[in-house]
């Protein structure tokens, strides 16, 4: 987040939680509350920050940049998995119209009493809520190594061979940029550059 004193700061950004905040292979979906104490442990496993997400979240917080995570799992699964989010990142509620239309998006920035599209990011690995990031107005950064693209736990990614993670680390970002978001970068801890490139094009007058 850290960018040059002239560089115009950013309005509001928009997290997803699996796949981004959380649950670095986007997991969680394939298990529910209620469905025995395996299933619960396992969403108590994805229920842990992904890496460079603490950082990322302590500097937006410290820069005073609102913030608000967003997700279509069932209600009492997004309470597990965002467990251990720090308390001052908002829920976004679920809209009456699915990703990919715009409201979810508009509806959590509204929340976060922001009055104003200029200068509104959102973040996440899911193409569905990209779209309706797209769809809404806001630049869109997507995340190629973690979410449903490449479906892998951070220990599966991590045992890879760099070859494999590669080829499917290409497959997804090429998805992305089709998709047409503003950026991609593999996860959080990659996504300082991104966040200074939009900055910089934001400086230059270009709009999402």
């Amino acid at each position: 987040m850290n960018a040059p004193a002239n560089h115009p700061q950013f309005t509001a950004v928009l997290f997803g939680l699996s796949g981004c905040l959380v649950d670095f292979g986007a997991r969680a979906q394939s298990f529910s509350l209620g469905a025995g104490t395996d299933a619960n442990a396992e969403l108590t496993r994805h229920a842990e920050l992904a890496p460079g997400a603490h950082e990322l979240l302590n500097n937006l917080q410290q820069h005073k940049v609102p913030c608000a995570w967003l997700d279509e799992l069932p209600d009492q699964t997004c309470t597990q998995l965002s467990s251990q989010l720090p308390q001052w990142i908002q829920a976004g509620k679920r809209p009456a119209r699915a990703w990919p239309a715009p409201d979810a998006c508009w509806q959590a920035l509204m929340a976060l009493n922001v009055n104003q599209l200029d200068g509104c990011v959102l973040i996440s690995s899911e193409p569905r809520l990209l779209q309706a990031g797209l769809n809404a107005g806001l630049w869109t950064v997507g995340l190629a190594a973690c979410g449903q693209l490449c479906g892998k736990a951070l220990s599966d990614w991590q045992a890879l061979e760099a070859t494999e993670r590669e080829q499917l680390r290409a497959q997804a970002t090429l998805a992305l940029y089709r998709l047409g978001v503003h950026a991609v970068t593999d996860q959080l801890t990659e996504l300082g550059p991104c966040l200074s490139d939009l900055n910089l094009r934001r400086l230059k007058g270009e709009r999402p």
